[in-house]
């Protein structure tokens, strides 16, 4: 029994290490099998995976710097898929043999997604945390959105609902907050799931209330869904937060953990043997937390009565990281307040397998400006 107990330890302990695990590199892990012409279009050839198979628009990032914008599958094999190119940042070089890695964020800044934008920056508990604020185009609105990307990926990744923000006449301010890998580093670098990130972000609403907002409508996407949620219930901000749309949103930890260790190839019941090791103080900080997480707080089905906004989640039916159940749950247990879409896309790839749908889902669920 000492020897299980002991390999259980040891199974939690590394999975709590990745799931916390600073940001780091991306993983370039497709090659190039080859650039071909598809009448007046180029196009390139992939390996054929659930993700290069998926219909929608989606990035190719080039391990030699700069990426691809890539368009639908336009013929496919068995172990091949081809997808035509629609556009080539100026850094990038597309060529046989080249390695990538997908990705679904599909603008690297504001200017990219046809956005006129300004660097600030917001005091946060952690330190000064960089921010794009990006004006509406009607002018001068007291009617911002917040916009909180989630867990391992960078700011860029919310471009896609704040074009949405946008055109809706709405202000938007794109954060950053502790150990995102943009914002400031503290302690190891590790993150804690929501758990302090969520006071930077806190910050975030102070800074634009401090600015002029007077309606403050939260975009939170995965983990930042989950901040998101946090800061509705907070009764600092009521009257204030009119709504949240939530992408693939991170709505119970342990749900979460467990999808993960299912798609890496474990069993999923093995995302339990993490847990103490994420709540309790003295594990926690052998982890290099700098200390324990409630994963109780960030459970939304247990937590649904608090929930007192209108809320739009959108959801791909095919998420592996964090489960579409949960959302469906909560959508039953608060049908008053809660509005469901589902696309057939991974996680946070809704807007990418259906942009025109999920960009009219938003602006005709936002409240008018």
């Amino acid at each position: 029994m000492a020897v299980v107990a002991a390999a259980a330890a040891g199974v939690g302990f590394v999975i709590a290490r990745r799931l916390t695990a600073p940001v780091s590199g991306r993983a370039y892990d497709l090659v190039v099998r080859d650039v071909v012409r598809q009448g007046d279009e180029e196009a390139v050839v992939l390996d054929r995976t659930a993700r290069t198979a998926a219909p929608g628009l989606f990035n190719l990032w080039l391990g030699g710097g700069g990426w691809v914008r890539l368009g639908n599958v336009i013929a496919e094999d068995e172990g091949t898929v081809t997808r035509v190119v629609t556009g080539v940042t100026p850094d990038g070089s597309l060529r046989q043999g080249e390695r990538a890695s997908w990705s679904g964020i599909y603008f690297r800044d504001p200017h990219d997604a046809g956005l006129d934008g300004e660097d600030v920056v917001v005091d946060t508990p952690a330190g000064p945390a960089p921010a794009w604020l990006i004006g509406s185009p009607g002018g001068e609105s007291d009617h911002w959105a917040i916009h909180i990307h989630g867990l391992g990926s960078p700011r860029a990744g919310t471009l896609r609902g704040v074009q949405v923000a946008s055109e809706a006449g709405i202000t938007s301010l794109v954060v950053t907050y502790r150990n995102d890998g943009e914002g400031p580093r503290v302690g190891s670098g590790r993150s804690t799931l929501g758990a302090t990130e969520t006071e930077d972000v806190r910050a975030a609403l102070k800074f634009a209330i401090a600015h002029g907002a007077r309606r403050i409508t939260l975009f939170g996407w995965s983990m930042g869904a989950a901040i998101a949620l946090q800061i509705a219930a907070d009764a600092e901000f009521h009257g204030v937060i009119d709504g949240l749309v939530l992408e693939s949103p991170v709505l119970d930890w342990q749900a979460t953990i467990n999808a993960n260790c299912r798609r890496a190839g474990l069993p999923s019941w093995f995302g339990a043997f993490a847990h103490p090791w994420l709540q309790s103080p003295l594990l926690s900080r052998v982890v290099g937390l700098p200390s324990g997480i409630s994963i109780a707080a960030f459970d939304w089905l247990v937590r649904a009565d608090e929930l007192s906004v209108p809320t739009l989640v959108l959801h791909g039916v095919e998420d592996s990281s964090a489960p579409s159940s949960q959302s469906s749950a909560l959508a039953r247990l608060r049908p008053d307040v809660v509005l469901l879409e589902e696309f057939n896309s991974d996680h946070a790839m809704s807007w990418n397998s259906d942009p025109k749908h999920w960009s009219n889902i938003v602006r005709l669920w936002l409240p008018p400006v």
